[in-house]
């Protein structure tokens, strides 16, 4: 189905778990901007593996409730300063997990299957915090072998931004898999692209293997340079200037209430700038 960005944000629910991927990954970032703009509430984030601007910004603006990620940066821009803070006053509940944790629980839900194995976390003071993992007895061996249990991870919603879809409803991410992992593990997926093409992806060689079918894709709006300030591939790259300025506006709370005015609380798509 083809909708608006602002359609998108309305079938987010306020309390809604919500994958997002990481910066380098095709981040969503005007369809997070359109739902700050309808004022939601109580998001359960979930960072495939990990978190950048876009959780930065849905903090700030009040909307999260929850967090699960292996970490959250703005990268060359230095710490997520509204992450920080919130975690200081308490005002949002962190889950810590490790990058491989975080893939193997989406690829659970994706599998269909209640749980997976992981054995790199073992040893770490992260099970001390996560009474959800399950160690127990490797049961295919003679010896003592303690082997971990992640369970399945069905995020509601998995929100990402692509370069194209075509006619049929079929988006592609090139070589960005876990986008697919996300799509096939979240109950509904809601896409924007840069732009509708012609034809059928799966039918051209070279198109197909970086390919998300439609029957995973819910909804998909057209947002031109809908990943900024944020890269997408050789297309745009990420706007380092501007997101600087946000991570100096973003130290304070006033600071971050001038960014929201300035880039966020718009009616017109602020990325055209």
């Amino acid at each position: 189905m083809i909708a608006t960005v602002e359609e998108l944000a309305e079938r987010v629910p306020s309390g809604a778990s919500v994958a997002l991927p990481p910066d380098n990954s095709l981040v969503p970032c005007e369809l997070v901007r359109a739902l700050i703009r309808r004022d939601i509430r109580g998001l359960r984030l979930i960072g495939v593996p990990v978190s950048g601007y876009a959780t930065d910004l849905l903090i700030g603006a009040g909307a999260v409730a929850e967090l699960e990620t292996s970490a959250v940066t703005l990268g060359e821009a230095g710490s997520a300063p509204r992450f920080l803070a919130a975690l200081a006053q308490g005002r949002i509940k962190v889950f810590d997990a490790t990058c491989p944790a975080m893939h193997a629980r989406l690829q659970a839900a994706e599998k269909g299957v209640p749980f997976l194995p992981l054995r790199g976390v073992l040893g770490s003071d992260i099970l001390a915090h996560r009474p959800d993992w399950k160690v127990i007895q490797n049961p295919f061996a003679e010896s003592p072998d303690p082997i971990l249990l992640l369970p399945a991870l069905c995020p509601d919603f998995g929100l990402f931004h692509a370069p194209m879809v075509d006619a049929e409803g079929n988006v592609w991410v090139g070589r960005r898999r876990e986008l697919a992992t996300i799509a096939h593990a979240s109950r509904r997926s809601l896409v924007t692209v840069e732009r509708r093409m012609p034809g059928n992806f799966l039918e051209d060689e070279r198109l197909a293997p970086g390919v998300i079918t439609a029957p995973y894709i819910e909804a998909v709006a057209v947002a031109q340079r809908g990943a900024w300030p944020l890269g997408l591939f050789d297309e745009y790259p990420a706007d380092s200037a501007h997101l600087m300025e946000y991570a100096k506006l973003a130290r304070s709370e006033e600071g971050f209430r001038t960014y929201l005015a300035r880039y966020v609380l718009l009616s017109e798509h602020v990325a055209a700038q």
